[in-house]
Protein backbone atom coordinates (compact mmCIF):
# COMPACT_ATOMS: atom_id res chain seq x y z
CA UNK A 1 0.00 0.00 0.00
CA UNK A 2 1.38 3.65 -1.40
CA UNK A 3 1.99 5.63 1.44
CA UNK A 4 -0.55 7.83 3.19
CA UNK A 5 -0.29 11.58 1.57
CA UNK A 6 -0.89 14.88 3.15
CA UNK A 7 -3.27 17.08 1.60
CA UNK A 8 -2.37 20.81 1.58
CA UNK A 9 -5.61 22.83 0.61
CA UNK A 10 -3.44 25.92 -1.88
CA UNK A 11 -3.36 29.47 -0.73
CA UNK A 12 -6.35 31.52 -1.48
CA UNK A 13 -5.88 34.30 -4.02
CA UNK A 14 -6.73 37.88 -4.23
CA UNK A 15 -10.32 37.90 -3.72
CA UNK A 16 -11.21 41.17 -5.53
CA UNK A 17 -9.15 39.81 -8.60
CA UNK A 18 -11.29 36.43 -8.39
CA UNK A 19 -14.71 38.81 -8.01
CA UNK A 20 -13.83 40.87 -11.02
CA UNK A 21 -12.76 38.10 -12.95
CA UNK A 22 -15.85 36.21 -12.04
CA UNK A 23 -17.97 39.08 -13.07
CA UNK A 24 -16.02 39.98 -16.24
CA UNK A 25 -15.60 36.30 -17.38
CA UNK A 26 -19.35 35.38 -16.57
CA UNK A 27 -17.95 32.57 -14.39
CA UNK A 28 -17.93 29.98 -11.35
CA UNK A 29 -16.02 32.08 -8.26
CA UNK A 30 -14.45 28.43 -8.24
CA UNK A 31 -13.09 28.38 -11.81
CA UNK A 32 -12.02 32.49 -11.22
CA UNK A 33 -10.29 31.58 -8.47
CA UNK A 34 -8.21 28.28 -10.51
CA UNK A 35 -7.56 31.18 -13.56
CA UNK A 36 -6.21 33.86 -10.75
CA UNK A 37 -4.05 31.32 -9.48
CA UNK A 38 -2.69 30.83 -12.90
CA UNK A 39 -1.72 34.65 -13.41
CA UNK A 40 -4.74 35.15 -15.39
CA UNK A 41 -6.02 37.96 -13.84
CA UNK A 42 -8.07 39.93 -16.83
CA UNK A 43 -10.63 39.31 -19.47
CA UNK A 44 -8.12 39.72 -22.30
CA UNK A 45 -5.93 37.38 -20.74
CA UNK A 46 -8.68 34.76 -19.90
CA UNK A 47 -9.21 34.89 -23.70
CA UNK A 48 -5.79 34.18 -24.51
CA UNK A 49 -5.79 31.20 -22.37
CA UNK A 50 -9.13 29.49 -23.55
CA UNK A 51 -8.38 30.47 -27.33
CA UNK A 52 -4.46 29.78 -27.87
CA UNK A 53 -3.41 30.77 -30.97
CA UNK A 54 -0.42 29.95 -33.74
CA UNK A 55 0.25 33.66 -33.86
CA UNK A 56 1.74 33.60 -30.19
CA UNK A 57 4.61 31.24 -31.16
CA UNK A 58 7.40 32.71 -30.58
CA UNK A 59 9.99 34.10 -33.63
CA UNK A 60 12.11 31.06 -33.98
CA UNK A 61 15.32 33.46 -34.94
CA UNK A 62 15.22 34.32 -31.68
CA UNK A 63 17.53 31.05 -30.19
CA UNK A 64 20.76 31.84 -30.23
CA UNK A 65 22.45 30.27 -33.09
CA UNK A 66 19.42 29.91 -35.36
CA UNK A 67 20.26 31.69 -38.10
CA UNK A 68 23.47 29.84 -38.56
CA UNK A 69 21.79 26.72 -38.37
CA UNK A 70 19.19 27.04 -40.65
CA UNK A 71 22.11 28.58 -43.62
CA UNK A 72 24.43 25.59 -42.76
CA UNK A 73 21.10 23.37 -43.35
CA UNK A 74 20.34 25.18 -46.27
CA UNK A 75 23.35 24.60 -48.03
CA UNK A 76 23.58 20.66 -47.25
CA UNK A 77 20.01 20.49 -49.24
CA UNK A 78 20.51 22.74 -52.49
CA UNK A 79 24.00 21.31 -52.97
CA UNK A 80 23.09 17.55 -52.02
CA UNK A 81 25.28 16.71 -49.20
CA UNK A 82 24.29 13.46 -47.25
CA UNK A 83 22.53 14.69 -44.02
CA UNK A 84 22.14 12.60 -40.49
CA UNK A 85 19.20 13.31 -38.31
CA UNK A 86 20.54 11.39 -34.74
CA UNK A 87 17.94 11.12 -31.91
CA UNK A 88 17.88 9.46 -28.24
CA UNK A 89 15.95 6.50 -27.72
CA UNK A 90 13.01 7.59 -26.06
CA UNK A 91 10.02 9.48 -27.11
CA UNK A 92 10.93 13.16 -27.07
CA UNK A 93 13.99 11.95 -29.23
CA UNK A 94 12.26 9.25 -31.61
CA UNK A 95 9.41 11.84 -32.62
CA UNK A 96 12.00 14.69 -32.82
CA UNK A 97 13.81 12.47 -35.38
CA UNK A 98 10.66 11.57 -36.89
CA UNK A 99 9.52 15.11 -37.15
CA UNK A 100 13.01 16.65 -38.77
CA UNK A 101 13.60 13.62 -40.68
CA UNK A 102 10.03 13.92 -42.61
CA UNK A 103 10.72 17.75 -43.17
CA UNK A 104 13.88 17.50 -45.21
CA UNK A 105 12.63 14.55 -46.76
CA UNK A 106 10.07 16.74 -48.80
CA UNK A 107 13.68 18.65 -50.11
CA UNK A 108 16.22 16.41 -50.26
CA UNK A 109 16.27 12.31 -50.51
CA UNK A 110 19.99 12.33 -49.11
CA UNK A 111 18.68 12.30 -45.38
CA UNK A 112 18.72 9.08 -43.21
CA UNK A 113 18.50 9.13 -39.25
CA UNK A 114 19.90 7.33 -36.27
CA UNK A 115 19.18 5.93 -32.99
CA UNK A 116 21.65 4.49 -30.83
CA UNK A 117 21.40 1.10 -28.97
CA UNK A 118 20.13 1.26 -25.26
CA UNK A 119 22.21 -1.32 -24.65
CA UNK A 120 25.26 -1.03 -27.02
CA UNK A 121 25.49 2.76 -27.01
CA UNK A 122 23.84 4.19 -24.11
CA UNK A 123 22.26 7.27 -24.10
CA UNK A 124 23.04 10.46 -26.17
CA UNK A 125 25.84 10.97 -29.41
CA UNK A 126 28.15 7.63 -29.64
CA UNK A 127 31.73 7.36 -31.31
CA UNK A 128 29.68 4.21 -32.82
CA UNK A 129 27.28 6.33 -34.59
CA UNK A 130 29.71 8.96 -35.72
CA UNK A 131 32.07 6.19 -37.17
CA UNK A 132 28.74 4.96 -38.84
CA UNK A 133 28.00 8.03 -40.43
CA UNK A 134 31.49 9.32 -41.20
CA UNK A 135 31.49 5.71 -43.23
CA UNK A 136 28.06 6.05 -44.91
CA UNK A 137 29.94 9.89 -46.19
CA UNK A 138 27.10 12.19 -44.35
CA UNK A 139 28.23 15.69 -43.94
CA UNK A 140 25.95 16.85 -41.70
CA UNK A 141 24.73 15.72 -38.83
CA UNK A 142 21.82 17.12 -36.79
CA UNK A 143 21.34 15.85 -33.49
CA UNK A 144 18.43 15.85 -31.66
CA UNK A 145 17.20 15.64 -27.74
CA UNK A 146 20.79 14.94 -27.18
CA UNK A 147 24.13 16.59 -27.75
CA UNK A 148 24.86 19.60 -25.60
CA UNK A 149 27.67 17.68 -23.47
CA UNK A 150 29.13 16.02 -26.48
CA UNK A 151 32.01 17.81 -26.75
CA UNK A 152 34.62 15.39 -27.18
CA UNK A 153 32.17 13.53 -29.67
CA UNK A 154 31.82 17.00 -31.60
CA UNK A 155 35.37 17.43 -32.04
CA UNK A 156 35.89 13.62 -33.17
CA UNK A 157 33.52 14.10 -35.84
CA UNK A 158 34.92 17.10 -37.02
CA UNK A 159 38.63 15.48 -36.94
CA UNK A 160 36.33 12.97 -39.11
CA UNK A 161 34.99 15.35 -41.79
CA UNK A 162 31.21 16.02 -40.17
CA UNK A 163 29.93 19.00 -39.12
CA UNK A 164 27.15 18.93 -36.41
CA UNK A 165 23.65 20.79 -35.42
CA UNK A 166 23.24 19.88 -31.86
CA UNK A 167 19.53 20.70 -31.02
CA UNK A 168 18.72 19.43 -27.19
CA UNK A 169 17.15 21.42 -24.43
CA UNK A 170 19.57 19.81 -21.52
CA UNK A 171 21.17 21.87 -19.17
CA UNK A 172 24.52 22.86 -20.65
CA UNK A 173 27.72 22.52 -18.75
CA UNK A 174 30.16 25.63 -18.68
CA UNK A 175 31.67 24.71 -21.61
CA UNK A 176 29.66 24.38 -25.36
CA UNK A 177 30.23 21.72 -28.24
CA UNK A 178 32.14 23.17 -31.18
CA UNK A 179 29.61 22.45 -33.59
CA UNK A 180 28.55 24.52 -36.26
CA UNK A 181 25.22 25.62 -34.25
CA UNK A 182 24.26 24.87 -30.65
CA UNK A 183 20.45 25.10 -30.82
CA UNK A 184 19.26 24.82 -27.20
CA UNK A 185 16.96 27.92 -25.15
CA UNK A 186 18.70 26.91 -21.84
CA UNK A 187 22.38 28.14 -22.80
CA UNK A 188 23.25 31.19 -21.00
CA UNK A 189 23.70 33.44 -23.58
CA UNK A 190 20.79 32.53 -25.26
CA UNK A 191 17.74 35.05 -24.84
CA UNK A 192 14.74 33.35 -26.43
CA UNK A 193 11.57 34.14 -24.60
CA UNK A 194 10.48 30.47 -23.80
CA UNK A 195 13.08 28.01 -22.28
CA UNK A 196 11.23 24.87 -21.38
CA UNK A 197 10.56 23.40 -24.74
CA UNK A 198 10.97 19.61 -25.25
CA UNK A 199 13.79 17.97 -27.66
CA UNK A 200 11.11 17.81 -30.04
CA UNK A 201 10.31 21.01 -30.04
CA UNK A 202 13.67 22.76 -30.61
CA UNK A 203 13.33 20.43 -33.47
CA UNK A 204 10.22 21.94 -34.56
CA UNK A 205 11.68 25.55 -34.28
CA UNK A 206 14.60 24.84 -36.14
CA UNK A 207 12.15 23.36 -39.16
CA UNK A 208 9.75 26.23 -38.57
CA UNK A 209 12.56 28.94 -38.97
CA UNK A 210 13.89 27.02 -42.26
CA UNK A 211 10.18 27.16 -43.64
CA UNK A 212 10.11 30.74 -41.97
CA UNK A 213 13.23 31.86 -44.29
CA UNK A 214 12.89 30.07 -47.35
CA UNK A 215 8.86 31.23 -48.14
CA UNK A 216 7.80 27.20 -47.19
CA UNK A 217 3.63 27.72 -45.85
CA UNK A 218 3.87 27.75 -41.80
CA UNK A 219 0.48 25.65 -43.00
CA UNK A 220 2.69 22.96 -44.15
CA UNK A 221 4.20 22.26 -40.89
CA UNK A 222 1.00 22.04 -38.75
CA UNK A 223 0.98 18.10 -39.75
CA UNK A 224 4.09 17.65 -38.02
CA UNK A 225 2.46 18.89 -34.29
CA UNK A 226 0.99 15.78 -33.70
CA UNK A 227 4.51 14.40 -33.04
CA UNK A 228 5.25 17.75 -30.93
CA UNK A 229 2.31 16.83 -28.70
CA UNK A 230 3.42 13.30 -28.11
CA UNK A 231 6.90 14.36 -26.95
CA UNK A 232 5.43 17.28 -24.82
CA UNK A 233 3.24 15.46 -23.00
CA UNK A 234 5.85 12.39 -22.95
CA UNK A 235 8.84 14.76 -21.70
CA UNK A 236 6.99 16.17 -19.13
CA UNK A 237 8.01 19.64 -19.74
CA UNK A 238 6.00 22.67 -18.33
CA UNK A 239 2.47 22.98 -20.43
CA UNK A 240 2.63 26.46 -19.97
CA UNK A 241 3.53 29.62 -22.93
CA UNK A 242 4.74 28.13 -25.97
CA UNK A 243 4.07 24.28 -24.96
CA UNK A 244 0.43 25.12 -24.22
CA UNK A 245 -0.22 26.19 -27.53
CA UNK A 246 1.65 23.84 -29.27
CA UNK A 247 0.30 21.29 -27.38
CA UNK A 248 -3.25 22.51 -27.94
CA UNK A 249 -3.29 22.62 -31.91
CA UNK A 250 -1.08 19.10 -31.72
CA UNK A 251 -4.02 17.72 -30.26
CA UNK A 252 -6.16 19.12 -32.34
CA UNK A 253 -3.64 17.40 -35.68
CA UNK A 254 -3.74 13.83 -33.60
CA UNK A 255 -7.55 13.95 -32.96
CA UNK A 256 -8.28 14.84 -36.12
CA UNK A 257 -5.79 14.01 -38.91
CA UNK A 258 -2.87 11.82 -37.35
CA UNK A 259 0.35 10.66 -39.13
CA UNK A 260 -0.36 6.90 -40.09
CA UNK A 261 1.94 5.71 -36.98
CA UNK A 262 0.71 7.58 -34.16
CA UNK A 263 -3.12 6.47 -35.40
CA UNK A 264 -1.77 2.51 -35.48
CA UNK A 265 -0.73 3.41 -31.79
CA UNK A 266 -3.94 5.15 -30.81
CA UNK A 267 -5.80 1.73 -32.63
CA UNK A 268 -3.72 -0.47 -30.60
CA UNK A 269 -4.20 0.86 -27.24
CA UNK A 270 -7.94 0.92 -27.95
CA UNK A 271 -8.06 4.52 -27.82
CA UNK A 272 -11.50 5.88 -29.43
CA UNK A 273 -10.23 8.18 -31.96
CA UNK A 274 -11.48 11.93 -32.02
CA UNK A 275 -11.09 11.51 -27.94
CA UNK A 276 -7.38 11.60 -27.37
CA UNK A 277 -6.69 13.33 -24.07
CA UNK A 278 -3.12 14.32 -22.88
CA UNK A 279 -3.50 11.45 -20.87
CA UNK A 280 -4.48 9.05 -22.97
CA UNK A 281 -0.47 10.15 -24.39
CA UNK A 282 1.11 10.08 -21.55
CA UNK A 283 -0.39 6.50 -20.02
CA UNK A 284 -1.14 4.58 -23.29
CA UNK A 285 0.65 6.22 -26.38
CA UNK A 286 3.61 7.63 -24.91
CA UNK A 287 4.58 3.91 -22.95
CA UNK A 288 4.27 1.93 -26.53
CA UNK A 289 7.00 4.02 -28.39
CA UNK A 290 9.02 4.10 -25.32
CA UNK A 291 8.73 0.69 -25.06
CA UNK A 292 10.61 0.37 -28.78
CA UNK A 293 14.07 1.56 -27.08
CA UNK A 294 13.49 -0.24 -24.05
CA UNK A 295 12.77 -3.65 -25.64
CA UNK A 296 14.40 -3.81 -28.81
CA UNK A 297 15.49 -0.68 -30.96
CA UNK A 298 14.23 3.09 -31.12
CA UNK A 299 14.71 2.74 -34.80
CA UNK A 300 11.14 0.76 -34.93
CA UNK A 301 9.66 4.18 -33.33
CA UNK A 302 11.06 6.59 -35.97
CA UNK A 303 9.71 3.78 -38.86
CA UNK A 304 6.78 3.81 -37.25
CA UNK A 305 6.21 7.54 -36.75
CA UNK A 306 7.64 8.53 -40.28
CA UNK A 307 5.24 5.73 -42.09
CA UNK A 308 3.25 7.20 -45.03
CA UNK A 309 0.92 3.96 -45.56
CA UNK A 310 -1.87 2.58 -42.84
CA UNK A 311 -0.80 -1.23 -43.79
CA UNK A 312 3.14 -0.52 -43.02
CA UNK A 313 2.22 1.67 -39.72
CA UNK A 314 -0.21 -1.55 -37.98
CA UNK A 315 2.96 -3.96 -39.61
CA UNK A 316 5.24 -1.94 -37.11
CA UNK A 317 2.87 -0.98 -34.67
CA UNK A 318 1.81 -4.34 -33.40
CA UNK A 319 5.51 -5.22 -33.43
CA UNK A 320 5.59 -2.38 -30.85
CA UNK A 321 2.75 -3.09 -29.19
CA UNK A 322 4.20 -6.94 -28.47
CA UNK A 323 7.59 -4.91 -27.10
CA UNK A 324 4.93 -2.84 -24.77
CA UNK A 325 3.41 -6.04 -23.69
CA UNK A 326 6.76 -7.95 -23.33
CA UNK A 327 8.12 -4.61 -20.95
CA UNK A 328 5.07 -4.64 -18.78
CA UNK A 329 5.74 -8.84 -18.48
CA UNK A 330 9.21 -7.89 -17.48
CA UNK A 331 8.56 -4.56 -14.97
CA UNK A 332 5.81 -6.31 -13.23
CA UNK A 333 8.49 -9.46 -12.53
CA UNK A 334 11.59 -6.90 -11.34
CA UNK A 335 9.46 -4.56 -9.61
CA UNK A 336 7.97 -7.87 -7.47
CA UNK A 337 11.68 -8.68 -7.29
CA UNK A 338 12.47 -5.29 -5.94
CA UNK A 339 9.53 -4.94 -3.36
CA UNK A 340 10.95 -8.13 -1.95
CA UNK A 341 14.53 -7.10 -1.80
CA UNK A 342 13.58 -4.34 0.38
CA UNK A 343 10.81 -6.07 2.46
CA UNK A 344 13.80 -8.46 3.39
CA UNK A 345 16.55 -6.13 4.19
CA UNK A 346 18.66 -7.62 0.68
CA UNK A 347 19.39 -4.50 -0.60
CA UNK A 348 22.27 -1.77 -1.23
CA UNK A 349 20.27 1.20 1.44
CA UNK A 350 17.12 1.06 2.84
CA UNK A 351 17.25 3.30 5.50
CA UNK A 352 17.65 7.41 3.75
CA UNK A 353 17.82 6.04 0.10
CA UNK A 354 16.49 3.14 -1.42
CA UNK A 355 19.04 1.25 -3.45
CA UNK A 356 18.40 -2.35 -4.82
CA UNK A 357 20.70 -4.15 -7.47
CA UNK A 358 20.49 -7.55 -9.40
CA UNK A 359 23.21 -7.80 -12.66
CA UNK A 360 20.37 -9.89 -14.10
CA UNK A 361 17.26 -7.16 -14.35
CA UNK A 362 16.73 -5.55 -18.10
CA UNK A 363 18.57 -2.02 -18.28
CA UNK A 364 15.69 -1.11 -20.08
CA UNK A 365 12.63 -1.32 -17.05
CA UNK A 366 14.85 0.19 -14.15
CA UNK A 367 13.72 3.57 -14.70
CA UNK A 368 10.17 2.54 -14.54
CA UNK A 369 10.93 -0.19 -11.33
CA UNK A 370 12.81 3.32 -9.41
CA UNK A 371 9.16 4.79 -10.09
CA UNK A 372 7.47 2.04 -8.79
CA UNK A 373 9.16 1.74 -5.54
CA UNK A 374 9.47 5.57 -5.22
CA UNK A 375 5.43 5.41 -4.84
CA UNK A 376 5.87 2.57 -2.51
CA UNK A 377 8.08 3.53 0.04
CA UNK A 378 8.11 7.59 -1.01
CA UNK A 379 12.10 7.84 -0.56
CA UNK A 380 14.76 8.85 -3.26
CA UNK A 381 15.37 6.01 -5.15
CA UNK A 382 18.17 3.97 -7.37
CA UNK A 383 17.27 0.52 -9.30
CA UNK A 384 20.38 -0.81 -10.68
CA UNK A 385 21.66 -3.57 -13.19
CA UNK A 386 24.47 -4.45 -15.31
CA UNK A 387 25.16 -3.97 -18.62
CA UNK A 388 28.84 -4.31 -20.99
CA UNK A 389 30.63 -4.86 -17.69
CA UNK A 390 29.12 -1.87 -15.96
CA UNK A 391 26.67 -1.78 -13.43
CA UNK A 392 24.10 0.83 -14.69
CA UNK A 393 20.81 2.18 -13.09
CA UNK A 394 18.31 4.69 -13.02
CA UNK A 395 17.25 6.87 -10.02
CA UNK A 396 14.02 8.90 -9.11
CA UNK A 397 13.60 11.16 -6.66
CA UNK A 398 10.70 13.03 -4.13
CA UNK A 399 9.21 16.24 -4.23
CA UNK A 400 11.58 19.09 -3.37
CA UNK A 401 14.72 16.42 -2.92
CA UNK A 402 17.49 17.34 -5.50
CA UNK A 403 18.93 14.23 -6.71
CA UNK A 404 20.75 14.97 -9.28
CA UNK A 405 22.89 16.80 -6.81
CA UNK A 406 23.19 13.80 -4.32
CA UNK A 407 24.41 12.04 -7.32
CA UNK A 408 27.22 14.35 -8.84
CA UNK A 409 28.40 14.49 -4.99
CA UNK A 410 29.40 10.66 -5.73
CA UNK A 411 31.03 12.15 -8.87
CA UNK A 412 34.26 10.35 -8.52
CA UNK A 413 32.92 6.88 -7.84
CA UNK A 414 31.16 6.88 -11.39
CA UNK A 415 31.87 6.18 -15.55
CA UNK A 416 28.98 8.58 -15.88
CA UNK A 417 25.63 9.75 -14.76
CA UNK A 418 23.32 12.69 -16.25
CA UNK A 419 19.88 13.84 -15.81
CA UNK A 420 17.67 16.82 -13.65
CA UNK A 421 16.63 16.72 -10.13
CA UNK A 422 13.82 14.45 -9.89
CA UNK A 423 15.31 11.69 -12.44
CA UNK A 424 18.91 10.63 -13.65
CA UNK A 425 21.26 7.67 -15.28
CA UNK A 426 24.26 6.60 -13.84
CA UNK A 427 26.95 3.62 -14.82
CA UNK A 428 29.69 2.80 -12.37
CA UNK A 429 32.11 0.19 -11.87
CA UNK A 430 31.13 -2.93 -9.66
CA UNK A 431 33.95 -2.41 -7.05
CA UNK A 432 32.13 1.13 -6.25
CA UNK A 433 28.62 0.35 -5.97
CA UNK A 434 29.37 -0.52 -1.76
CA UNK A 435 31.14 3.00 -1.30
CA UNK A 436 28.54 4.48 -3.87
CA UNK A 437 25.56 2.69 -1.45
CA UNK A 438 26.75 4.11 1.79
CA UNK A 439 27.48 7.79 0.40
CA UNK A 440 24.36 8.37 -1.09
CA UNK A 441 22.65 7.21 1.89
CA UNK A 442 24.86 9.54 4.12
CA UNK A 443 24.19 12.81 1.61
CA UNK A 444 20.50 11.72 1.64
CA UNK A 445 20.38 11.74 5.52
CA UNK A 446 22.07 14.88 5.79
CA UNK A 447 19.68 16.88 3.12
CA UNK A 448 16.49 15.69 3.37
CA UNK A 449 13.56 16.65 5.83
CA UNK A 450 10.25 14.74 7.37
CA UNK A 451 8.80 17.13 5.03
CA UNK A 452 9.97 15.67 1.91
CA UNK A 453 9.41 12.31 2.97
CA UNK A 454 5.40 12.36 3.25
CA UNK A 455 3.88 12.51 -0.35
CA UNK A 456 1.86 15.64 -0.58
CA UNK A 457 -1.49 15.74 -2.78
CA UNK A 458 -1.69 20.23 -3.92
CA UNK A 459 -5.61 20.78 -3.39
CA UNK A 460 -6.84 23.52 -5.17
CA UNK A 461 -10.54 24.06 -4.34
CA UNK A 462 -13.20 22.44 -1.80
CA UNK A 463 -16.30 21.64 -3.92
CA UNK A 464 -19.18 20.38 -3.16
CA UNK A 465 -20.92 17.66 -5.76
CA UNK A 466 -23.63 20.03 -6.55
CA UNK A 467 -21.24 22.60 -8.14
CA UNK A 468 -19.98 20.06 -10.61
CA UNK A 469 -22.64 21.14 -12.90
CA UNK A 470 -22.23 20.80 -16.65
CA UNK A 471 -21.62 23.93 -17.20
CA UNK A 472 -18.74 24.24 -15.02
CA UNK A 473 -16.93 20.92 -16.39
CA UNK A 474 -17.29 22.71 -20.22
CA UNK A 475 -15.23 25.47 -18.75
CA UNK A 476 -12.96 23.66 -16.83
CA UNK A 477 -12.26 21.10 -20.02
CA UNK A 478 -11.18 24.74 -21.60
CA UNK A 479 -8.08 24.59 -18.98
CA UNK A 480 -6.79 21.80 -21.28
CA UNK A 481 -4.16 20.76 -22.06
CA UNK A 482 -2.85 19.72 -18.67
CA UNK A 483 0.54 19.10 -17.76
CA UNK A 484 2.87 20.30 -15.38
CA UNK A 485 2.69 24.29 -14.43
CA UNK A 486 -1.12 23.99 -15.96
CA UNK A 487 -2.05 20.95 -13.47
CA UNK A 488 -5.67 19.28 -13.94
CA UNK A 489 -6.90 21.17 -10.59
CA UNK A 490 -7.60 18.78 -7.60
CA UNK A 491 -10.88 19.31 -5.64
CA UNK A 492 -11.76 17.91 -2.15
CA UNK A 493 -15.19 16.72 -0.87
CA UNK A 494 -16.01 16.09 2.27
CA UNK A 495 -18.39 13.73 4.11
CA UNK A 496 -19.29 11.26 0.99
CA UNK A 497 -19.89 7.50 1.04
CA UNK A 498 -20.72 5.19 -1.69
CA UNK A 499 -24.32 4.59 -3.04
CA UNK A 500 -23.80 1.13 -2.63
CA UNK A 501 -22.62 -0.34 -5.86
CA UNK A 502 -19.16 0.03 -5.52
CA UNK A 503 -16.86 -2.63 -6.50
CA UNK A 504 -13.00 -3.59 -7.42
CA UNK A 505 -12.13 -4.12 -10.93
CA UNK A 506 -8.86 -4.38 -13.57
CA UNK A 507 -6.59 -7.22 -13.43
CA UNK A 508 -6.26 -8.44 -9.90
CA UNK A 509 -9.26 -6.30 -8.58
CA UNK A 510 -6.44 -3.22 -7.73
CA UNK A 511 -8.39 -0.42 -8.62
CA UNK A 512 -12.53 0.46 -7.24
CA UNK A 513 -15.42 1.80 -9.23
CA UNK A 514 -17.64 3.89 -6.75
CA UNK A 515 -20.18 6.00 -7.51
CA UNK A 516 -20.11 8.72 -4.46
CA UNK A 517 -23.08 10.84 -3.02
CA UNK A 518 -22.70 13.54 -0.60
CA UNK A 519 -24.60 13.49 2.81
CA UNK A 520 -25.59 17.13 2.41
CA UNK A 521 -26.93 16.10 -1.16
CA UNK A 522 -28.02 12.67 -1.04
CA UNK A 523 -29.63 12.93 -4.91
CA UNK A 524 -26.71 14.62 -6.44
CA UNK A 525 -24.58 11.04 -7.44
CA UNK A 526 -21.17 10.93 -9.21
CA UNK A 527 -19.21 8.48 -10.71
CA UNK A 528 -15.82 7.51 -9.65
CA UNK A 529 -12.43 6.00 -10.34
CA UNK A 530 -9.60 5.11 -8.14
CA UNK A 531 -7.12 3.62 -9.51
CA UNK A 532 -4.70 1.25 -7.25
CA UNK A 533 -7.36 2.29 -3.44
CA UNK A 534 -8.81 -1.20 -3.47
CA UNK A 535 -7.25 -1.36 0.39
CA UNK A 536 -9.98 1.13 0.97
CA UNK A 537 -12.48 -1.36 -0.29
CA UNK A 538 -14.33 -2.82 3.10
CA UNK A 539 -14.23 0.62 5.18
CA UNK A 540 -16.26 1.79 2.16
CA UNK A 541 -18.16 -0.99 1.69
CA UNK A 542 -19.38 -1.04 5.61
CA UNK A 543 -21.13 2.72 4.66
CA UNK A 544 -18.40 4.72 6.45
CA UNK A 545 -18.55 8.35 4.91
CA UNK A 546 -15.07 9.06 3.99
CA UNK A 547 -13.53 12.46 2.17
CA UNK A 548 -12.24 12.68 -1.42
CA UNK A 549 -9.61 14.37 -3.67
CA UNK A 550 -10.15 14.29 -7.09
CA UNK A 551 -9.59 15.31 -10.34
CA UNK A 552 -12.69 15.45 -12.92
CA UNK A 553 -12.45 14.17 -15.72
CA UNK A 554 -14.76 12.81 -19.42
CA UNK A 555 -15.17 9.65 -19.62
CA UNK A 556 -15.61 8.42 -22.98
CA UNK A 557 -16.39 5.25 -23.56
CA UNK A 558 -18.86 3.72 -26.96
CA UNK A 559 -19.31 6.72 -28.28
CA UNK A 560 -21.25 8.22 -24.62
CA UNK A 561 -19.19 11.06 -22.61
CA UNK A 562 -19.85 11.29 -18.60
CA UNK A 563 -18.42 12.97 -16.30
CA UNK A 564 -16.38 11.05 -13.31
CA UNK A 565 -14.18 11.58 -10.98
CA UNK A 566 -10.56 10.34 -10.67
CA UNK A 567 -9.67 9.77 -7.48
CA UNK A 568 -6.15 11.03 -6.02
CA UNK A 569 -6.97 9.97 -2.64
CA UNK A 570 -9.24 8.95 0.27
CA UNK A 571 -9.12 8.70 3.58
CA UNK A 572 -11.53 8.39 6.79
CA UNK A 573 -13.79 11.20 8.17
CA UNK A 574 -12.05 11.92 11.25
CA UNK A 575 -8.76 13.14 9.22
CA UNK A 576 -9.90 16.59 8.06
CA UNK A 577 -7.42 19.26 6.02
Amino acid sequence: MAKECKWILKEQADPAKVERLATEVGIDKVLAELLVKRGVETFEQARSFFRPSLSDLHDPFLMKDMDVAVERLHKAITTGEKILVYGDYDVDGTTAVALVYSFIQRFTNNVDFYIPDRYDEGYGVSYKGLDWAAEGGFNLIITLDCGIKAIDKVEYARSKGVEVIICDHHLPEDSLPKAVAVLDPKREDCHYPFDDLSGCGVGFKLVQAYSQKFGVPFESLIPLLDLLVVSISSDLVTMVGENRVLSHFGLKQLNENPCKGLLAMINLSNLEPGHISIDDIVFKIGPRINAAGRMESGRLAVELLKATDTRTAMFIGEKINENNNDRKNIDREITQEALEMVQEGKCLASENVTIVYNPKWNKGVVGIVASRLVEAYYKPTVVLTKSNGFVNGSARSVAGFDLYGAIESCADLLENFGGHVYAAGLTLKEENLEEFARRMDAFVAGKITSEMLTPIVDVDAKLDFAQITPKFFRILKQFQPFGPGNSNPIFVTENVYDAGSGRKVGAGGVHLKLDLIQESQPYHQIPAIAFNMADFSDYIKEGNPFDVCYAIVENYYRGNSSIQLRVRDMRERDDII
